[in-house]
Parts: structure tokens; C-alpha cells; sequence
């Protein structure tokens, strides 16, 4: 029951991958984007139900694995797959409508959407570190096409830089994962049991020190770049702003949480064996990254790259706690990766539906969107309240816990990291407001139709709603797989 419960999660996606070339139309193909994704988060849902924390799933000699780690990262990506597949809808619906993308362009469109959905869920699921690499990188070659998609010299000039700087990343992380097979030399098991997560970390402590050392820098950095832990940031505000709003909706919230799942399963080992070492290593990057998010954020005239950057400085956030440790550190950052998945989600969706209104994506040509488009308009207000951590959303009670872990032992770190997020918080919101609020342009604005601008903003509504429950209250089996998560990786 499990197995096949693990095997939908990811074939129900790629299922919707098959269908453009059945002669489905762009609404046909938006159907079945939308519905491989919510299959999906059913079967992620029943699948992290079924699952024992003392008895994860395993099957091919550990080929496939699922613990309540990789089941928490499956429901959170697999939510993100259903909200973008609704945005595909509209999205699709609104451009062929216009005659803005071809019939080729649409079946590409859900074919690869279908694609990275489901090699991202696979990626989830399988114990072995080098499958992880395969499907990781597979990931990235599927979700350049959607980049490129729209074949406007920008676009085309975003997927290239993607690939190429991607690319070079997983290949160190793949050198690194190298240098932890090396590191279990001395492990009495089967060549093809190095790799295997549940393997090396009940022999964590007898991995080889130097090795595991080299091999974690080396995965952060490899890893790191598909996450956009700064400085490999670079091809992400770029990727993300000329994507279709429904793919960077899932660049941001599935692809880079996809990405620090697997830095998650290195750290584990490397903190079994070489303490506080990995530890460290985060605290560096994740700060590094947070700093420069939080900076490219003021005077950002793309509302998208200002998304984007707000993504690099999650991403830090999340390191950080991760770096902190101890039960608050890393359970406020395994609660800020769900929650980032749910608000920048909600933004990239709705910048989906001001570029169909507007046409642009320059910040200084959208003004007075709670005027003309009051669901649009008060959707980006509260999601840029929501994504900033804000009270009562879901943001401000996981960052206020990473917080809380900073003060626990390093007090100095606190400071630096609160006047940070209060530069995020002023920089993305005197941006936003300014849109929301700002004087209407004098000219009419051609909005799509209305089907497509309602089926649009239907995924806006629930992601906000679940962001403020989130705030002020965490249902038991999230908090409770959370927790199981905790304990599968400590």
C-alpha cells in the first residue's frame, strides 16, 4: 500500500506530462496539470499518514526510501505542484487566447511541468545519494525549457545562464557525494551500500573524518547553487523573473527546497560524525545569503526579481536555522520551508495574473492594483505582509523560533539576523504597497478573460488562508511529522 502510495505521488504529475500529446487543448492541458498535482498531494498526504516513524519505507536494496523527512518534503512540494497547476490554467488559457504562445509552446509547457513535478517528488523519495544527483540534475534540464519557454531573448539568455551555472553546481555536489562513498571505505557492506542513506548514517560514526569533511563543503556549495545560497546565487533572480509565473512559482517553492532536502541528508552525517562542523558551514552561508537578498531587494524595479531575491533570503533563513540546530533551529526551519513553499507560491501566482493584466513587469508601470483588481491587489498586499513575517501569518511564528534558537546560544548572531530581516521587511514592502496603493495609471488596462483571471486568483484565497492558520494555530500531524522529521535526522 505504501509503495504504491509513493509511486503516485510522483506518476500522477508525469501522467499530466503525457497528455499535451494526446491533442489536448490549453485547457485540457491545464486541467491535467492542475489535477496530476492534487492527486499527488493526496497521495503524499495518505502516504505520510501511513508511514512509521521507526519502520521507514524501503524497497530496492534502499533505492527508494521514505521516512517522515522525505514524506514532510513531499507533501510541501507536492502542495506547491497543485496551487502552480492551477495557475498553469490560467496561464495557459490567457497566452493562447492571445495568440502570445504557440501550439507547440503549450504541449511543452505541460510536458515539462508534468517532468520536473515528478522528478523532484522522485528525488524525494529514494535513499540512494547518487540517484538523488541523477534526478536532481534531471530536475534542472526539465525546468529550463519552462524558463526559456516563452522565447524572448531575455528568457532564452535566463535558461542558458540556468543551465550552465546549475549544471557546474551538481557536478561539485556530485564530487562531494564521491568523496562520502570514499569516506565509507572502511563500512563492511556492498559497494552499492555506500551510497545508501540509511547505511551511512547508522555507520556515521565510523566515516572517514577528512573525506566527510571535504565532501560536506563540497555538497553545500554543488547543492547550494540549486538552492541559491549566496554567492551561487546568480542565474536564480534572472531564472525566476523570466519564467511563466506558474514555473517560478515551482523554481522557488518546490525546486529550492528540493535542493536543501539534499543538503539536509549530508548534514545529518556530517553532524553524527564531526559535531558542530556542518553546523558552522550553514551559519556562513545562510547568512551570506540572507544578507545579499535582503540588499538586492531595495530599489528592485522587476517585481519578480524582487520575489526572487526574497527567495535567496528565505533560503539563507532556512540555513540558518538549520545551522543553529537544536530542536528549535531546525523545527523553525523545517516550519519556514513549508511556509515559504505556501507564500511564494501565492506571490508568484499573483505576479502571474498583474503581468496577463499589465503586460510588464516593471514595478513603476503597476499602480493602484487594489483599485482595478481588488482580489489581485489585496492578494499581493498580504502576501508581501505574509512572506516579510508578519503577525498573524504562518512566517512570522517560524522566524520568530529561529530567532528564539539565535538567542539560545548566540545572542551576537540574533542581533545581526533580526536588523537583516528588518531590511527584507522594509525593502519588499515599500515595493509592494507602492503597487498596491500607488496612483492608477491614466490609461485603460486590457485584462484576460474572465474565466482565466478567476480560475487565476482561485489558488490565492486557500494559500493565504492556510499561511494565517498557520499563524496562529499548526495542526497536529504537521506539527507531529515535523517533529518525526527531527528525530529521523538527529
Amino acid at each position: 500500500m505504501m509503495l504504491t502510495l509513493m509511486i503516485l505521488t510522483w506518476a500522477l504529475p508525469l501522467g499530466g506530462a503525457i497528455v499535451p500529446w494526446a491533442g489536448a487543448s490549453a485547457r485540457g492541458i491545464g486541467i491535467a496539470s492542475a489535477a496530476g498535482g492534487a492527486g499527488s498531494l493526496a497521495a503524499a498526504i495518505a502516504l505520510a499518514v501511513s508511514i512509521s516513524p521507526r519502520h521507514p519505507l524501503t524497497a530496492l536494496g534502499g533505492f527508494v526510501y521514505v521516512d517522515s523527512l522525505s514524506a514532510f518534503f513531499v507533501i510541501t512540494v507536492a502542495l506547491v505542484v497543485t496551487l502552480a497547476g492551477i495557475g498553469s490554467y490560467s496561464y495557459l488559457q490567457a497566452e493562447a487566447e492571445r495568440g502570445e504562445l504557440s501550439a507547440l509552446q503549450v504541449r511543452l509547457y505541460g510536458t515539462f511541468f508534468g517532468l520536473f513535478a515528478a522528478l523532484m517528488l522522485a528525488a524525494l523519495q529514494t535513499g540512494n545519494l547518487g540517484l538523488l544527483w541523477v534526478l536532481v540534475e534531471g530536475s534542472t534540464l526539465a525546468s529550463a525549457v519552462l524558463v526559456a519557454l516563452e522565447a524572448r531573448a531575455t528568457s532564452l539568455e535566463a535558461a542558458w545562464k540556468y543551465i550552465i551555472i546549475s549544471s557546474f553546481g551538481v557536478t561539485i555536489a556530485l564530487v562531494g557525494t564521491l568523496f562520502v562513498y570514499y569516506s565509507a571505505i572502511l563500512i563492511h557492506v556492498s559497494p552499492d551500500q555506500r551510497l545508501t542513506w540509511p547505511t551511512l548514517f547508522a555507520h556515521a560514526s565510523v566515516l572517514q573524518a577528512p573525506s566527510l569533511r571535504f565532501a560536506f563543503l563540497l555538497v553545500v556549495v554543488g547543492y547550494g547553487t540549486k538552492v541559491g545560497l549566496a554567492p551561487m546565487h546568480t542565474w536564480l533572480p534572472d531564472a525566476h523573473s523570466e519564467a511563466p509565473s506558474p514555473a517560478s512559482a515551482m523554481l522557488s517553492a518546490a525546486l529550492l527546497n528540493t535542493g536543501m532536502y539534499a543538503i539536509i541528508r549530508f548534514k545529518a552525517l556530517t553532524t553524527a560524525d564531526l559535531g558542530r562542523f556542518s553546523n558552522d558551514v550553514l551559519l556562513v552561508f545562510g547568512f551570506a545569503s540572507l544578507a545579499v537578498g535582503a540588499l538586492f531587494m531595495i530599489g528592485s524595479d522587476n517585481f519578480k526579481r524582487l520575489f526572487a531575491y526574497s527567495s535567496i533570503e528565505h533560503m539563507g533563513l532556512i540555513a540558518i536555522g538549520l545551522g543553529f540546530g537544536g530542536l528549535l533551529g531546525i523545527y523553525g526551519a523545517l516550519l519556514q520551508t513549508f511556509n515559504h513553499a505556501i507564500g511564494k507560491s501565492v506571490l508568484f501566482l499573483t505576479s502571474g495574473e498583474i503581468v496577463l493584466r499589465y503586460k510588464t513587469r516593471n514595478v513603476v508601470e503597476v499602480r493602484g492594483l487594489l483599485r482595478q483588481s481588488p482580489v489581485i491587489g489585496g492578494a499581493l498586499l498580504l502576501g508581501s505582509l505574509a512572506i516579510v513575517g508578519s503577525p498573524p501569518f504562518g512566517i512570522f511564528l517560524s522566524e520568530f523560533t529561529i530567532v528564539r534558537a539565535s538567542f539560545a546560544g548566540h545572542a551576537w548572531l540574533g542581533f545581526f539576523l533580526l536588523a537583516l530581516l528588518v531590511i527584507a521587511f522594509v525593502a519588499l514592502t515599500s515595493t509592494t504597497v507602492g503597487m498596491v496603493f500607488g496612483r492608477p495609471p491614466g490609461d485603460g488596462v486590457a485584462a484576460p478573460g474572465m474565466t482565466s483571471r478567476v480560475i487565476g486568483t482561485s489558488p490565492l484565497v486557500p494559500g493565504l488562508g492556510l499561511l494565517l492558520l498557520l499563524g496562529v494555530w499548526i495542526p497536529g500531524g504537521l506539527n507531529e511529522l515535523i517533529l518525526q522529521s527531527i528525530k529521523a535526522i538527529t
